[in-house]
C-alpha cells in the first residue's frame, strides 16, 4: 500500500493528464492553462515525496527542450509542423513529475502506444498517411502515469 502522500500526488497527476487527454483528443491542443500548472505541481510533488528536486527540474527542461527541438527540425525537413508545442510542454511535465531518466521511457511508452494506435486504425480500415493528424498528447500521458507508477512502486533505480 502507498502512502497517503503518494496516493494524494498520484490523484493530481491522473485527473491532469486525464483532462488533457480528453482536451487533446476533442480539439487537438494542449492547453496551457491545463498543462503549466503541472509542472511545478510535479516539482512540488517532488519534494514533498523526498526525491530530488533538481533532478525533477532538470527532467522538465530537458522535456521541454528536447521536444521543441524535435519540433523545430521535423518542420526545417518536412516543411510542415509534426508537432505541437503543447506537446513539449507535456512532457516538461512528465520531466518534472518522474525525473529526467524517466524521459526515455516515456517517450518510449509513448510511441509504442502511438504506433499501435495507428496500427489498429488501419487495421479497422481507417485510410492513415503521411498528413494525417493523430494527438499525441494521449499517448504522452499514459507515459507519463505508466514512468510515474513504476517510479513510486520502486521498480526504477
Amino acid at each position: 500500500m502507498w502512502p497517503v502522500e503518494t496516493i494524494v500526488c498520484g490523484s493530481v497527476l491522473l485527473a491532469g493528464l486525464t483532462a488533457l487527454t480528453v482536451m487533446d483528443v476533442r480539439t487537438m491542443r494542449l492547453p496551457d492553462w491545463l498543462t503549466l500548472p503541472l509542472i511545478p505541481a510535479g516539482l512540488l510533488a517532488a519534494w514533498w515525496l523526498g526525491d530530488p528536486l533538481l533532478w525533477h527540474l532538470a527532467g522538465a527542461i530537458i522535456g521541454y527542450a528536447g521536444l521543441v527541438a524535435l519540433e523545430l527540425a521535423y518542420r526545417a525537413v518536412r516543411g510542415r509542423d509534426g508537432l505541437g508545442r503543447g506537446d513539449a510542454k507535456l512532457l516538461a511535465v512528465g520531466g518534472a513529475w518522474c525525473g529526467a531518466a524517466l524521459l526515455p521511457v516515456i517517450l518510449l511508452f509513448a510511441s509504442m502506444t502511438g504506433l499501435i494506435w495507428i496500427l489498429a486504425l488501419k487495421l479497422a480500415g481507417r485510410e492513415i498517411g503521411a498528413g494525417t493528424a493523430i494527438p499525441f498528447g494521449p499517448f504522452l500521458a499514459a507515459g507519463i502515469a505508466a514512468a510515474w507508477i513504476v517510479l513510486r512502486a520502486g521498480l526504477w533505480v
